[in-house]
């Protein structure tokens, strides 16, 4: 089942007006929250990110009440023991064109299965690079494209993630991840100047291990003793590969973050 501009509907006939601005030209924001066994993890934060995003678009603030009462009647109508919940919240029905029109703007929320992910998994960099000025850098917008051609260049070289550098060349993230590593023992990542998301998980684990935000030089992944993903369905992931250079298994700075945040997240489902 699928949740529409309020009404739950059967994912064979739930719809969207054509000239809805999300489809056209991709005038829309959206999350992706972690299902457990009808369960959600850290939806305040979510909600909280949807807010910013359709604040920097330009759009009205989400009600947080309504998108709750859609992701509970989604959940109830689609037990899973893993999914992946997706909220996308759009500009509405609007001219063809970037002009916003003035009808209401549209909510969706939809409940998919997830599987878990490996422990590890190995990236390549990508030639493309992020617009750390860009007016929506920052903002989890529905404009994914440029994810899209990235993420299936990653996975012709047989790797789960591209990285990709800011137009400064500094290491940015993945197309749906942020990226940790280990330098000089120091655990860092990228600054949210470089252009990244500002991810939840991320988020937590730098709250929750002590990890930096500093610029780093994409070419630094060369000299990371270790390297980490983190996303909402990934957790923290290790990285055992990153284009041709093999790293050794889940490092000792990894192995501790991943028990960290798992020890954390499950004390606690709503971290806020």
């Amino acid at each position: 089942m699928i949740w529409v501009n309020g009404t739950l509907t059967a994912e064979d006939a739930a719809a969207l007006p054509v000239l809805d601005h999300g489809l056209t030209v991709g005038d829309g924001v959206f999350e992706t929250v972690k299902a457990e066994n009808g369960e959600l993890f850290a939806l305040t934060r979510h909600l909280d990110r949807l807010t910013r995003s359709a604040r920097g678009l330009g759009l009205p603030d989400p009600d947080h009440d309504l998108v709750r009462e859609a992701c509970a009647a989604v959940l109830a109508a689609k037990p899973l023991p893993l999914g992946r919940l997706r909220i996308t919240y759009t500009g509405g029905t609007s001219p063809l064109g970037s002009e916003r029109g003035t009808a209401a703007p549209s909510l969706v929320v939809a409940l998919g299965s997830a599987n878990p992910r490996p422990e590890t998994t190995s990236v390549v960099t990508v030639p493309w690079r992020r617009n750390e000025h860009s007016a929506v850098t920052g903002l989890k917008t529905t404009s994914y494209a440029e994810n899209v051609v990235a993420l299936a260049a990653a996975h012709r070289a047989g790797a789960s993630e591209a990285l990709l550098a800011n137009t400064a060349g500094h290491l940015c993230e993945g197309t749906g991840s942020n990226v940790f590593l280990v330098l000089d023992g120091r655990l860092l990542t990228p600054t949210l100047a470089s252009g990244c998301l500002a991810g939840i998980t991320r988020r937590l684990v730098l709250e929750w291990t002590g990890a930096e935000e500093t610029d780093v030089p994409l070419e630094a992944l060369a000299d990371a003793e270790e390297v980490f993903l983190t996303s909402t369905l990934r957790d923290v992931q290790a990285v055992t590969r990153v284009d041709d250079r093999e790293l050794p298994g889940v490092g000792p700075v990894t192995r501790k973050a991943m028990e960290v945040f798992a020890e954390r997240a499950a004390q606690d489902r709503d971290p806020v």
